[in-house]
């Protein structure tokens, strides 16, 4: 099974409404930074746990992977919920992030390095990206490959210069009692009105 698609489908094809899909430790524990209403982007959603959450806190959500199979379900519980989540079934490039502006941007346990700079730019201004993703080395019950996961101080390379850091923090989380806990770096900044 080479092509993504098919593996996330086949993820994905067991999963019920009532399969936990918990936001981040980052953004369930800092929710007070988010905006009180405006737009918000769930990259690389899965069963949108994050995109579920930011819908609650009344913000315009969407949500973008490249499963269909999560996809469905997530507009599923949508329905259910009586609340739009707006979702795009994408593999995600570099291009994907070109003319769209949120004020939220939430990525969890994923991590693709070609993607880190244009996250800044899809940002509005005074827009906050939530990031929070596997820390380095690689670990049990987590993924194998070692380009998956962020280096220590590694967040900051990338956006020292274009967002301002709320928030940073690395250690051993467990983020729900359905998965062990794993080591975890997180980040929260913010773009600078310009």
């Amino acid at each position: 099974m080479n092509n993504p698609t098919d593996k996330w489908n086949e993820k994905y094809s067991t999963a019920e409404l009532s399969t936990p899909a918990e936001p981040a430790w980052v953004l369930k524990h800092h929710a007070h930074l988010l905006p009180l209403r405006g737009s918000a982007l769930d990259l690389a959603c899965g069963l949108g746990g994050n995109a579920r959450f930011l819908t609650r806190c009344g913000l315009h959500t969407h949500a973008w992977d490249i499963s269909s199979t999560a996809l469905q379900l997530l507009k599923k519980w949508g329905r259910v919920q009586n609340c739009v989540i707006e979702t795009k079934l994408v593999d995600l490039t570099p291009s994907a992030l070109v003319n769209v502006q949120f004020d939220v941007i939430v990525v969890s346990r994923f991590l693709d390095r070609t993607l880190l700079p244009g996250l800044v730019q899809a940002l509005k201004p005074n827009g906050r990206l939530f990031y929070q993703t596997f820390l380095a080395p690689v670990q049990q019950h987590a993924p194998q490959n070692p380009d998956f996961y962020i280096r220590s101080g590694e967040y900051q390379h990338y956006w020292a210069n274009d967002l301002s850091c709320d928030v940073y923090g690395e250690g051993w989380l467990n983020e729900s009692i359905h998965q062990p806990k794993q080591r975890y770096a997180w980040y929260i900044g913010r773009k600078a009105c310009r």
